[in-house]
């Protein structure tokens, strides 16, 4: 039999005095967050909320409610209620519980917009006690676990969510606006492909086959370009079975979007407009502080090489040290330590290359930049640039050492794929576990000819994580993924 606090045992105890402690429901007429606007002596308002702040009193007693939106307080006197439903509520009612109001605005003598209730109505019975209310909940882990009751307790946190909510408004916004349409690719794939990473692994019961939980959407959405569809995007959850730190989730929100007859060159304005407009219409103002830094979004944004990077921060030619044996080779000549979860005798050299530019530059880096020219293997799926073979035409957005945004001029000649996706299957056989697997059936729906194409992929909490200043990427998702207690 499961053991109670004390509290808990009291609150039981007044469950059972409640007539009807669960209602099916309550006629509301406005939001909390709009009656706190309506002028005094508006009549007849209907709200409902938990009860988050309660001083009984003798004949007369204050109580606030909230919900998402807001909160507002609420005067419930004898007179007004009756002997009956006020004494019912002194001895019953307790923080935490819903409940459901009727009554008349007004502002008190301190200024705070009030509703003087005709009748109160019992919506729901918390059987557990709220945490201290100056405090809330202080455990990091147990704010992770019990994020609903770190929503009820803590203002700031609740406002990290409704800005995420309408980041996402916006983006969606912006992009119908410009004629993107939004389309739905699947999550469970044959092929894990779209990026290099490591992929989850699930088993399919009806068709006792093993499928992958996608990395990203990028080549279904690359299908639909051939199908016909000119600019689309999604924004869903993908997979990445590997490290985990504050910047880094293995499931995750991102956006990706793809326009025919597009450059990634178009797509580094394209980006810029788009984040400069959401944010200011957001914020109000381009500078935004990150911790104890100020980041300058406003402008044109500067294109910077992995070569010059790495050449500044490290002192290594990458065109001089261009293979994987020479590079890893003057890695340990320079003493550089780098954690990777694959060794690194395992990696392809485009996957050093980029090891190496994550650990000596990437923290160096503030305001935004776009980083151009990426090896040609740590990008399989991009176009190779015209004037030098080895590298290709793609960039990444980093704001404050955090890529945000990974964008190219997609690779539409299916025989080049073919040779680079054969490549990738051969590092993966060789170990790199980050290396892409062979998709025969995307080689297939590109030999029925694709336009020139731009993409772009962009994580979200990883971007919401850098604009409201939060220090570990779990605080901008409301339900992380633990490990059970048990």
């Amino acid at each position: 039999m499961r053991e109670f606090t004390e509290q808990e045992r009291v609150r039981r105890e007044k469950l059972e005095n409640i007539k009807n402690p669960y209602p099916d429901k309550f006629e509301i007429n406005t939001e909390i967050s709009d009656a706190i606007n309506l002028p005094d002596e508006t009549q007849n308002i209907k709200v409902a909320g938990r009860i988050v702040l309660m001083r009984k009193m003798g004949k007369m007693s204050f109580l606030t409610i909230g919900d998402i939106g807001g909160r507002i307080q609420i005067s419930i006197k004898l007179d007004m209620l009756g002997e009956e439903a006020y004494n019912e509520f002194k001895a019953n009612y307790d923080l935490g519980d819903f409940i459901g109001v009727e009554g008349e605005v007004f502002t008190t003598h301190t200024g705070e917009k009030t509703i003087r209730a005709n009748s109160i109505t019992f919506l729901g019975k918390a059987l557990k006690p709220l945490p201290e209310k100056f405090h809330g909940l202080e455990d990091q882990e147990l704010i992770y676990r019990e994020r609903y009751v770190d929503l009820i307790m803590n203002e700031e946190e609740k406002k990290k969510f409704l800005f995420r909510s309408a980041f996402i408004r916006e983006l969606r916004n912006y992009l119908n606006e410009i004629g993107y349409i939004e389309i739905e690719t699947p999550i469970l794939n044959n092929k894990a492909s779209g990026a290099s990473a490591k992929p989850f692994m699930t088993h399919h019961n009806a068709l006792d086959i093993d499928v992958y939980l996608r990395i990203a959407p990028e080549t279904y959405l690359k299908r639909a370009i051939v199908g016909g569809f000119t600019k689309v995007f999604e924004i869903g959850r993908c997979f990445r079975n590997e490290g985990l730190d504050a910047t880094h989730l293995q499931d995750f929100t991102m956006i990706e979007g793809y326009g025919a007859y597009l450059n990634y060159k178009d797509n580094m304005v394209l980006l810029r407009k788009m984040l400069q407009t959401i944010i200011e219409k957001l914020f109000g103002t381009l500078q935004i502080k990150v911790g104890d830094k100020c980041v300058d979004l406003s402008g044109e944004w500067e294109s910077v090489s992995f070569r010059d990077l790495i050449l500044k921060y490290a002192a290594i030619d990458i065109n001089v040290f261009n293979t994987k044996e020479s590079l890893l080779e003057e890695i340990k000549k320079c003493h550089i330590e780098i954690d990777s979860e694959t060794p690194l005798e395992n990696l392809g050299y485009g996957n050093l290359v980029d090891q190496l530019y994550k650990k000596v530059a990437r923290p160096h880096l503030v305001n935004p930049i776009f980083l151009i020219e990426h090896p040609i293997s740590l990008s399989p799926l991009a176009r190779a640039n015209d004037e030098n073979k080895e590298i290709t035409d793609r960039f990444q957005l980093v704001i404050n050492g955090a890529e945000i945004i990974n964008a190219y001029s997609e690779l539409v000649d299916p025989q080049e794929q073919e040779k680079r996706l054969e490549e990738q299957a051969r590092l993966k056989a060789g170990g790199d576990e980050e290396a892409m697997p062979m998709d025969k059936d995307y080689i297939s729906a590109m030999e029925y000819g694709m336009p020139p194409i731009s993409g772009w992929g962009m994580g979200i909490d990883r971007l919401v994580q850098l604009l409201t200043s939060s220090e570990n990427i779990k605080d901008v998702i409301l339900f992380p993924l633990m490990r059970p207690k048990d």
